[in-house]
């Protein structure tokens, strides 16, 4: 639907038909095995997603076969991952090496789940471009190998201070989506994908809805396509320099056209999410960021400041926010 709407249906066919697989290449195996980190998008039990992050000393993730994953890390403390993570269940990630800009996705289904991680089964696999990564360096923290250890969780159903100032400032976020119709067994499947932009791209409507534009990609459509058969999505935010973690479930919606989204250069559609469930976690990632640079790509992007009716959005977001 959504390839259509935008009229590449038939180039991205005949690419996926080369791209997508039902296995991991040598080299993707490889690439995870040498990562610190690995995004994962599950859905809970009630049909919610949510995003989380899996942390760990490169060689964490070993591959036995070409289509079979094992993940030697337990999630984090406060993560969702720890009640959705189950025998049977589906499952996405995404692989991001962030100082080349290299990423890989998957999906599959949880093989099984043992106390130091898990293992999945492969269903598909496929490379992604750098499009609108930042470059970051990553060291890995003092307590990387230690127990996932109780951190301050923070819980409702509403952004407060600190999560608002974590989303409005981020350059980077990453957003599980899933199909789950059982009448469509072979397409059924759970996502996570990776969206940048400036600092500021992110903007808070009210303390439970913020928006973001959605730019150029590789036309997949797999974020897109999913919220458009069910409108639910899970968020992750990271805080690179506190290690604070934002997870965020609940509602979202594609605005293909309108005022906002002519207003925001390099804009395609909007992504609006409405929060039912938010969980902030402080100090929970084991692992410092350097920055390095912007993707080159930003510089064709706009941002709400520049490109919208500032005094009118401002006044807005305020008078929310303090409702």
């Amino acid at each position: 639907m959504a390839q259509e709407r935008m009229d590449v249906r038939d180039r991205v066919e005949r690419l996926s038909r080369r791209s997508v697989r039902d296995h991991m290449p040598d080299q993707h195996r490889d690439f995870y095995g040498a990562l610190p980190f690995v995004l994962v998008g599950t859905v809970d039990g009630e049909g919610w997603p949510w995003a989380s992050i899996v942390p760990g000393r490169p060689g964490f993730i070993t591959s036995p076969d070409p289509r079979t994953l094992d993940i030697g890390a337990p999630p984090l403390h406060g993560d969702p991952l720890r009640g959705t993570l189950k025998g049977g269940v589906h499952i996405g990630l995404l692989g991001i090496e962030p100082h080349t800009r290299r990423r890989n996705r998957m999906t599959g289904r949880v093989a099984s789940v043992r106390g130091d991680g898990f293992t999945i089964a492969v269903n598909r696999t496929f490379g992604n471009c750098t499009q609108y990564i930042q470059t970051r360096s990553v060291e890995l923290g003092p307590d990387i190998d230690g127990p996932r250890r109780e951190r301050e969780v923070f819980r409702s159903d509403r952004f407060d201070d600190d999560v608002c100032r974590i989303v409005e400032r981020t350059d980077t976020l990453f957003v599980a989506s899933a199909h789950l119709d059982e009448n469509e067994p072979d397409a059924q499947g759970a996502d996570v994908s990776h969206r940048g932009g400036k600092p500021g791209f992110v903007r808070i409507e009210d303390r439970r809805t913020f928006a973001f534009p959605d730019f150029s990609g590789n036309n997949h459509f797999n974020t897109v396509g999913n919220i458009l058969l069910n409108p639910k999505a899970g968020f992750l935010f990271i805080d690179f320099e506190s290690g604070d973690l934002v997870y965020l479930t609940g509602d979202a919606e594609i605005v293909w056209s309108g005022a906002e989204v002519d207003g925001f250069r390099g804009a395609q559609r909007l992504i609006r999410f409405h929060a039912e469930q938010v969980i902030r976690v402080a100090n929970a990632l084991p692992l410092r960021f350097a920055f390095g640079e912007y993707s080159p790509l930003l510089k064709e992007t706009g941002s709400w400041e520049l490109d919208a009716d500032t005094g009118e959005l401002k006044a807005l977001r305020h008078k929310q926010l303090r409702q």
